[in-house]
């Protein structure tokens, strides 16, 4: 386990702030203790530093995990949220109603009907985290509209194109290794 680069931490930080904004901060500079990311086998970890620091004494073969898996590198140098940030990120959310929460856990886009409530100033194409009516998160989409737009669309528009959610495992159960 080692720590980030500058060039994996650009491209890891400028993942987040399509889905947290400016909050990234917030996430590293906690009142209760200080976290950080580090990398192990292609995938970033959040940890608390004082744990990360526990860890150097294990073998890098030896370690399988760390804190919360963020996600990972691909070869190609980009980063992929994997479904496990979700309990990190979701306090930036779009909340769904009851009668959306199936449809987007089979996979769906969100549709405006389907939408509990949304921050006012959400732009077109950002990162969005998808919420329950009892905010458990349930999986990333990308906003299709501004929420300026959302106010005035019919019921059936694609307001979010889903991106990843917690049904995943299930439908992919069979080809899980």
């Amino acid at each position: 386990m080692r720590e980030l680069t500058e060039s994996e931490t650009r491209v890891l930080f400028e993942k987040l702030s399509k889905y947290i904004g400016r909050n990234i901060t917030d996430l590293i500079d906690r009142p209760d203790e200080p976290f950080c990311f580090r990398l192990q086998k292609d995938r970033v970890y959040y940890v608390s530093e004082k744990l990360a620091k526990l860890a150097s004494n294990v073998s890098r073969d030896n370690l399988l995990s760390l804190g919360v898996c963020m996600g990972k590198f691909t070869k190609s140098g980009k980063f992929n949220l994997h479904i496990t940030a979700l309990d990190i990120l979701a306090q930036y959310a779009l909340w769904l109603k009851p009668s959306g929460e199936m449809s987007y856990l089979y996979g769906n886009h969100v549709l405006k009907a389907h939408i509990q409530k949304m921050s006012e100033d959400c732009p077109q194409h950002q990162g969005v985290i998808i919420c329950s009516a009892n905010d458990q998160p349930m999986g990333f989409a990308v906003s299709a509209r501004a929420a300026v737009e959302c106010k005035t669309l019919e019921p059936t528009a694609i307001v979010g194109y889903h991106q990843a959610d917690l049904g995943e495992y299930l439908r992919g159960e069979e080809t899980l290794a």
